[in-house]
């Protein structure tokens, strides 16, 4: 990731960026107050977690928490996934986080790291973390020692409606890009329109592009880009193109461009009320289609990413992620009591039934009814490669910038060319 104070530069332009001051973000992270006159410790929590019923479900196991530990205070912070983001990015760039914060790992925990904001846990935690599935502690392994604790693991795929896919004539999800892009014809046909996306918030944007890399250059190619900072592959470009002939084909909703993923008439809203037949995203979406919008109960369905003919990727490589939580450097005991908590197994097997995320303990894997969520277990087990989310698995510049790129090749201002000349420019300034 290269020098730290290079890192925490990178970290304050994208904060000016964001026009995000420090001054207003001065009394957030890293407020845990260890000497109360009491004796009590509060803890400062920071997560995504805005969508019911996972919301109250994590304010009552704060609330659990507190109970079993009378002299510790949680203090919860809950903010939406791009609000949290810039948020986070300001706050590293100050040199203070909270006690207990969201990640996705890889580069984006590893650049706090270097800058010698975030605990180190292998120590304080092994007693307990080393009964979590492995394959869910990798995305927080950073020169081999754990700096994070996973709480959930899964894929990107699509969400689909099973009824206007059968008026629209599909009787099977799509194998092939051919064959999905004819089934974005039949349902245009149908007069549904065949996908939600946030155009706004960029994020869902960019996992097509991701996938379409993944399906024309491989997994491992997509990472050796990566590692050599150089993303112009005549593949990669042709991952561009196939998401060119997507957008051609005009398939998103109305006003697309200025959607969120989950205000009230957003991309989940957009699926979860049968206004749109898919949406691409984790397996999350459930919840949120029904905190949103209806949900769509027994029509809902679970494909993963076609592969593309001719490709060099397989259908068996997954991109995905889980989440999982961090603690600021030299952390209250409190906060990885509370981690040992989360993890622990009576609190998984509630994630499990009551929030439908994929548990990180064998032994809560039995709790799994929903079928969908089932399908997204399955395929994560026979996955023969794996990809973190771009724009979490690369530094903070370089994952934006796929994004905005991304976001700009649907939007029509940007070439496939563009978009790896960009991003190969971002990585190279990140060196």
């Amino acid at each position: 990731m290269g020098d730290p104070a290079l890192s925490r530069r990178g970290f304050l332009a994208v904060s000016a960026a964001a026009g995000l001051g420090m001054t207003a973000l001065s009394g957030c992270g890293g407020d845990s107050d260890e000497g109360s006159s009491d004796g009590t410790t509060t803890i400062e929590w920071w997560n995504i977690t805005t969508t019911q019923p996972s919301k109250d479900v994590w304010e009552a196991l704060a609330k659990k928490f507190e109970a079993q530990n009378p002299k510790v205070k949680v203090k919860i912070v809950q903010l939406e996934n791009d609000a949290y983001k810039s948020k986070m990015t300001a706050l590293t760039a100050s040199g203070k986080l909270p006690d207990i914060f969201h990640t996705w790992g890889g580069g984006v925990l590893k650049q706090q790291v270097d800058a010698g904001l975030v605990e180190d846990l292998t120590d304080r935690t092994k007693d307990w973390s080393d009964s979590l599935l492995p394959v869910t502690k990798e995305p927080y392994l950073i020169d081999e020692k754990l700096y994070g604790i996973p709480f959930d693991m899964g894929m990107i795929g699509f969400w689909y409606n099973k009824a206007l896919f059968k008026k629209a004539g599909i009787a099977e999800p799509p194998t092939t890009w051919s064959g999905f892009l004819d089934a974005v014809g039949k349902l245009k046909s149908a007069g549904t329109t065949p996908i939600a996306l946030a155009g706004k918030e960029k994020w869902p944007g960019m996992y097509y592009w991701a996938y379409l890399a993944m399906r024309t250059a491989g997994a491992e190619a997509v990472q050796k880009a990566s590692d050599d900072k150089d993303f112009t592959a005549p593949e990669l470009v042709q991952a561009g193109e196939h998401l060119q002939r997507l957008v051609d084909l005009q398939p998103f909703q109305k006003g697309f461009l200025g959607a969120t993923y989950s205000g009230p008439t957003g991309q989940a809203a957009a699926v979860g009320n049968g206004k749109a037949a898919m949406e691409l995203m984790g397996q999350w979406a459930p919840i949120v289609q029904a905190d949103v919008g209806k949900g769509l109960g027994d029509d809902l369905g679970f494909f993963p990413f076609p592969e593309v003919e001719g490709g060099k990727g397989a259908i068996t490589e997954v991109f995905g992620g889980g989440g999982g939580h961090a603690l600021r450097r030299d952390a209250p005991q409190a906060a990885v009591d509370f981690l040992k908590f989360f993890s622990s197994e009576p609190t998984v097997l509630e994630l499990v039934k009551k929030t439908s995320v994929l548990p990180v303990l064998p032994s809560a894997e039995n709790a799994i009814t929903d079928p969908n969520i089932k399908a997204v277990q399955a395929q994560l087990k026979a996955a023969t490669g794996f990809q973190l989310y771009l724009d979490q698995a690369y530094a903070p510049a370089v994952g934006q910038e796929v994004n905005d790129s991304v976001a700009a090749l649907i939007a029509g201002s940007k070439s496939a060319e563009q978009v790896t000349a960009s991003i190969t420019k971002v990585a190279k300034e990140e060196q």
